[in-house]
């Protein structure tokens, strides 16, 4: 159903189509450009902000630097004032002005909005929240990144879970986005488990659960390197014939390396992750690597010291950066150099992120400098996004960390709480995977939570409660609103959104609110976009859904004997589940609808 709202002249960055809370800043920012020449309307409309205290939008005057005093530049907006479609009313208040939206038509055409771009989207999908500000613009994004035979510690999840946000983030926006999953699977650990493998491996094992086996190799032949030098001599010497491209010490490796991308699969598909490409220092071709080693010797930024090869950075205080062991083989900087120029000359990318820990700071600024010393075009266009640390992560046990152990320990929790309401217990078809979902949802609610860059402290109990912002009481909040519809089959189906009547919501404050927030989440997307921070779209599902929970007791639906308010209220709480939804699997979040 297309707006009734008047026409409005159109602002550059604007689109009124895809986020109604634009059509309602543009006629505050007209009424503002009307009323102080010489403020054009783009001028008055970055001057538009969210109010805080139950105000809609405020506008702090002295912005515009205009001529005169706050309290006339107010007089001359206040003085002729008529509410109309948009704006209700205007407060005045020192050197700010506060604009109150018009409820009823904010509450119809919020609505509206999000019903055409969830079931009528120009795509065919649903599209409420998205924009199109990426259009034609590639990103290459890596993220996740574990090593091969090595635990997928804590870190990695990090990576992953906002990883994913940011390659579901861009794509929202518009973007074409390459998702890299880089292994670490090269290195001198592959000659240790090579060595160790004739001794403690199995092929049964292997097949079982390659990652796990290949762990359990490496840390036995680990402990005899320990006592017995000679195991770490044997393994360079195989890491060795490895790099020089000895086929018969390529050959386990290959299989080794496939086995586990195809376990890390399935673990990635539990957590609601995908790659588009599974690469790995492996890949980075011996070409690349000298291409950037030779740009460098040529302007004269290497140095040689006692046989390895240093790049000198103190002046930008960055310290010396070593390129290539004295023995000959390279270490990853060199592989990350060379993976980045090969990378540019696949990909052609606009950005490419790398979604890389805070400890590894001084590694990417090192690796960033080069490039750009190195007078690469496209050095700029690279970008850090990093996060803390997770303090605290291990099972209840305590023991050493994969990640399935993790996801099953989530799940066995969630499942030991559901069976308690047994009644409820027996209506669910699925129960291991709600439990599955619920846990893995926890998980990642805790640790989106807060800004990226702080630490935090892996909590078993807080994570997997219903009590409080976790990510249990989203998914609860989400499976209310599915069941509306099961609960009053004799509203469904609702009328087209023409015939159904919202002017009885505008006295419900608590519609309102919901209202506001709802219209809200394109902007919410766009601020996230900016920021890379997940942090504002969970602050956003909880605002969401506690606006919801306030709303239950007096919104009621069933018992409500009017139907045309009961229908309309319905209709605000589907189009709430279709946003909170939304902002779930933007988080890369399954929303359930039962549980």
């Amino acid at each position: 159903m297309a707006s009734s709202l008047p026409s409005l002249p159109s602002i550059l960055g604007t689109d009124p189509s895809s986020c109604v809370l634009d059509a309602f800043r543009i006629a505050i920012a007209k009424r503002l450009s009307d009323a102080l020449p010489p403020l054009t309307i783009d001028q008055a409309y970055a001057g538009v902000d969210y109010g805080k205290k139950g105000v809609d939008f405020t506008v702090a005057l002295p912005r515009f630097r205009l001529p005169g005093r706050p309290d006339q530049l107010a007089q001359n907006i206040i003085s002729d004032f008529q509410p109309d479609d948009f704006v209700s009313s205007i407060t005045h208040d020192k050197q700010f002005l506060h604009f109150q939206l018009n409820t009823t038509s904010l509450i119809r055409e919020v609505l509206n909005q999000i019903h055409t771009l969830t079931y009528d989207s120009p795509t065919g999908k649903p599209s409420y929240g998205t924009n199109t500000s990426g259009a034609g613009k590639k990103l290459v994004i890596e993220y996740s990144s574990p090593n091969i035979a090595k635990s997928f510690h804590v870190g990695h999840l990090r990576s992953t879970i906002i990883g994913a946000f940011l390659d579901n983030l861009y794509k929202a926006c518009g973007w074409e986005v390459v998702s890299l999953n880089y292994l670490g699977d090269w290195g001198t650990q592959f000659g240790m488990i090579a060595t160790g493998f004739e001794k403690y491996g199995s092929q049964e094992d292997l097949e079982n659960d390659a990652i796990k086996h290949l762990y359990d190799v490496y840390v036995k032949v680990s402990k005899d390197a320990d006592s017995d030098p000679n195991v770490k001599v044997e393994a360079a010497k195989w890491f060795k014939r490895m790099e020089d491209g000895d086929e018969s010490a390529l050959a386990n490796w290959r299989v080794w390396r496939e086995m586990s991308v195809k376990k890390y699969i399935e673990e990635y598909e539990r957590l609601n992750v995908s790659f588009k490409v599974y690469t790995g220092e492996s890949e980075v071709g011996k070409e690349w690597q000298n291409r950037a080693l030779e740009r460098l010797q040529e302007m004269g930024l290497i140095s040689d010291v006692e046989g390895a090869k240093l790049v000198d950075l103190e002046k930008w205080k960055l310290g010396k950066a070593v390129l290539r062991k004295a023995n000959g083989t390279s270490i990853y900087l060199t592989r990350d150099l060379g993976g980045a120029i090969e990378r540019w000359e696949r990909y052609k990318f606009d950005k490419m992120i790398y979604v890389v820990a805070s400890q590894q700071d001084l590694h990417l600024s090192q690796f960033f400098k080069m490039l750009s010393l190195m007078e690469f075009p496209w050095a700029d266009r690279l970008e850090h996004v990093n996060y803390g640390l997770v303090l605290g992560m291990s099972t209840r046990k305590g023991t050493a960390v994969f990640l399935d152990q993790i996801i099953r320990e989530a799940s066995s929790v969630m499942h030991e709480q559901m069976k308690r309401n047994e009644v409820k217990y027996s209506n669910i078809e699925d129960p291991e995977m709600v439990a599955r979902e619920v846990g893995i949802t926890g998980i990642k609610i805790q640790d989106m939570a807060a800004k990226r860059i702080n630490n935090y402290t892996f909590n078993w109990d807080r994570m997997l409660s219903f009590e409080g912002d976790t990510g249990p009481y989203l998914q609860y909040a989400h499976v209310r609103l599915t069941s509306m519809e099961r609960k009053n089959p004799e509203l469904i189906p609702l009328p087209p959104p023409s015939q159904i009547d919202t002017s009885s919501l505008a006295s419900s404050q608590h519609a309102r609110d919901i209202a506001i927030l709802l219209g809200s989440y394109p902007d919410v997307v766009k601020t996230a976009l900016k920021t890379h921070e997940p942090s504002g779209v969970v602050t956003f599902a909880f605002r969401l859904a506690h606006a919801i929970s306030s709303a239950w007791e007096t919104l009621i639906v069933k018992g409500e004997e009017d139907v045309a308010k009961a229908r309309a209220r319905l209709w605000l709480y589907l189009c709430a589940r279709d946003v909170l939804g939304a902002a779930m699997r933007l988080l890369s979040i399954r929303p359930l609808e039962r549980m």
